[in-house]
């Protein structure tokens, strides 16, 4: 029993049929799911097994590169917008597969977490007011209900002339 197991985890997503996506990105993630083969990428019905060619494909970006060839024939200024960042750093479409491999290897080799280097932020942002007090919600109201009296008073002043 000295093997370490990844952390035990039930997928619950609610009522809703939870996408393959989701099911893989947690078994990547390190989570151990309790799952049939049927919920993977490249499992054939007909044959009821895995077809180990297509999953492959899938886990070195290969759906990734075809979506990026159709675009690029297909509709070049939505190509130039959806991998503007690929384009940037010189990445093409044959270049995807490497360029995973090269990830996956990394990801391999230090398997350490490593803290975020950004800063934290300096100010929270608050979207909903701040909870006063009793004697601030009372003071608020005798300052309202003042300056309405004196508005009031005002106007009757103003008729009587």
């Amino acid at each position: 029993m000295d093997e370490e197991r990844p952390f035990r985890a039930l997928l619950d997503v609610g009522l809703i049929r939870t996408t393959t996506g989701a099911l893989k990105g947690a078994l990547d993630g390190g989570l151990d799911i309790p799952h049939s083969d049927k919920r993977i990428v490249g499992f054939k019905k007909e044959d009821k097994q895995l077809d180990v060619g297509v999953h492959r494909k899938y886990v070195y970006g290969g759906h990734v590169v075809a979506y990026m060839r159709t675009l690029i024939e297909d509709e070049p200024e939505k190509y130039q917008t959806h991998f503007s960042e690929y384009i940037k750093k010189g990445i093409e479409a044959d270049g995807i597969e490497e360029l995973y491999r090269k990830v996956h290897a990394g990801i391999r080799a230090d398997l350490t977490t490593k803290k975020s280097e950004k800063e934290a932020p300096k100010a929270y942002k608050r979207f909903n007011l701040k909870k006063q007090t009793y004697d601030e919600r009372r003071n608020k109201l005798i300052t309202r209900l003042n300056s309405l009296n004196s508005a009031v008073g005002a106007d009757d002043d103003e008729n009587d002339d």
